[in-house]
């Protein structure tokens, strides 16, 4: 069965002594009998603005009961705080497939543009489409402007998809990392999606706080599922500094609480997210 581990760098460090790179050892709630697949996604960020804003999430080490998460930025950006969910598969999970992206592989970090896309793929294919979520691993924007980026899957089929990362208006993207993974569409005990603070409120009415409650439809889940959450879309004014956190609560056998918030003077105009819920 897979499971979700979550790291925050405030666990290493407060938030007021904010450090370049950050790393922990996590523990996995079962040893396995090899050294699982470990999928990270983003799901809040404190940054500095007046400066590029860099932020990269990876895992090393992977044993088999432990592995490193690392929370990364570079240059003379500040990050005072992040957050990872990290998508634990076990070597029996073989109909989950995962991978990721960088922009990085179709041009230079010092060529930007605002559309990227890659085909990927399937190392094996599927019976029919699988569900895929996509979502951030890694960014770096230029400064002086709102930070938006967005990545998104179009062409579906049993062989693979497309992934796109893109920004818009005049936000520079000189790179971003978008992971991924792949599921059989009638997976047994398993729901997705994504969500999108637009879906409560049009983005030129900021608001601090964004929930929605939705259903798992007739997915049955015979226990508390497990929840992996991470960020799919950023747009938010750099006149003050970045903040934006995403997160599930009121989990439940039939539905859940998807929250996306920023607080203290930073003007969120959107954002979104994919889940993954499953047992």
């Amino acid at each position: 069965m897979p499971n979700v581990v979550s790291f925050n760098t405030q666990e290493v460090h407060l938030w007021n002594n904010p450090q370049k790179e950050t790393s922990k050892v996590l523990n996995l709630p079962q040893s396995c009998v090899a050294p699982p697949r470990v999928v990270c996604g983003l799901n809040s960020l404190d940054m500095q603005t007046g400066t590029n804003l860099r932020c990269r999430a990876t895992t090393t080490d992977i044993k088999n009961q432990q592995f490193t998460a690392h929370i990364d930025t570079w240059a003379d950006t500040t990050l005072y705080s992040s957050s990872v969910d990290c998508l634990v598969l076990k070597p029996g999970n073989l109909d989950i497939l995962t991978g990721q992206f960088s922009t990085e592989e179709d041009h230079p970090w010092n060529k930007p543009q605002t559309q990227t896309s890659r085909r990927i793929n399937f190392e094996r294919p599927f019976v029919t489409a699988p569900k895929v979520i996509v979502f951030f691993k890694q960014f770096d924007t230029g400064s002086g402007t709102s930070t938006r980026l967005k990545t998104y899957t179009s062409d579906i089929d049993p062989k693979g998809f497309t992934l796109h990362i893109e920004t818009w208006a005049d936000t520079i993207l000189y790179s971003a990392t978008a992971g991924w993974f792949a599921y059989p569409e009638d997976r047994d005990h398993t729901f997705s999606g994504t969500a999108n603070t637009m879906d409560v409120r049009p983005w030129q009415n900021p608001i601090a706080q964004n929930q929605k409650t939705i259903s798992f439809q007739n997915t049955g889940f015979w226990r508390k599922p497990f929840v992996f959450c991470a960020l799919n879309w950023i747009d938010i004014s750099t006149d003050a500094n970045l903040r934006v956190r995403a997160y599930c609560d009121n989990i439940s056998g039939v539905d859940m609480t998807w929250h996306i918030d920023s607080w203290a003077d930073t003007k969120l105009w959107s954002a979104g997210i994919s889940y993954l819920v499953f047992n």
